[in-house]
């Protein structure tokens, strides 16, 4: 066992005791969905596990080449390129940690990945990707905008905001009836409860933050839907 300080919804700290083997739990999930991993989760869902959104894209089934070029793309715009950014901030001296555990160090973090995201969303747009990665990569992007804002007043957990994401896509997903979407929707929920009390566990993050997260997440896939999908 060993102390851990955590914060109240009120400002005020404690200090509670949680055992070393959740704590690497918790560390651990952080670490496997961390929120700039995300969007190749969601990507890799829509191009190899959904069985329809992806059969009419240029001629007939995507071939495995098209489908790996649509990965790499994600991999590259929206992973690789906003961690090198932060790699890059943190070696100029701009921010502290790449944890980015402050909210001077997340404004870089945001707007960098601002930039990419919006780009691999303009780039699949031009191309002529089916319209839902599309949808997803918008929402992915005006959610990093709202978190931007957001950052101003005070913290608000990023893994959080990566999680209300994947549920609300999976929500869209249901609503436009392409796929039985039980199972899915209900692991992509139990991964996001998971997820969040691993951030309340490991990190100085409130109840309120995590929660305000999800909705941002959650929102602005359905807000990407309304723009991209009706």
């Amino acid at each position: 066992m060993e102390q851990v300080i955590s914060t109240t919804d009120d400002g005020q700290q404690t200090t509670e005791k949680q055992p070393a083997v959740l704590r690497f739990l918790a560390h651990l999930l952080s670490y496997i969905f961390h929120p700039l991993f995300i969007p190749l989760y969601a990507a890799y869902f829509l191009v190899y596990i959904h069985p329809s959104y992806f059969a009419g894209y240029g001629n007939s089934y995507l071939s495995d080449f098209s489908r790996s070029r649509v990965m790499i793309q994600v991999v590259l715009n929206a992973v690789m390129y906003p961690l090198v950014a932060v790699l890059l901030c943190k070696g100029l001296g701009f921010i502290e940690s790449i944890y980015m555990r402050t909210q001077k160090d997340r404004v870089l973090g945001y707007i960098t990945s601002m930039i990419f995201f919006f780009w691999t969303y303009y780039a699949f747009q031009q191309e002529g990707v089916p319209k839902i990665l599309v949808s997803f990569m918008f929402g992915v992007f005006i959610s990093s905008a709202a978190a931007l804002i957001a950052n101003i007043y005070y913290k608000v957990s990023m893994h959080a905001i990566g999680m209300g994401g994947l549920v609300g896509l999976f929500l869209v997903i249901m609503q436009d009836n392409t796929m039985l979407m039980t199972g899915p929707l209900f692991f992509a929920l139990l991964i996001a409860g998971a997820v969040c009390t691993a951030r309340l566990i490991v990190s100085d993050h409130t109840q309120k933050e995590i929660y305000a997260g999800l909705l941002i997440g959650l929102l602005c896939q359905v807000m990407g839907a309304v723009v991209n999908l009706s």
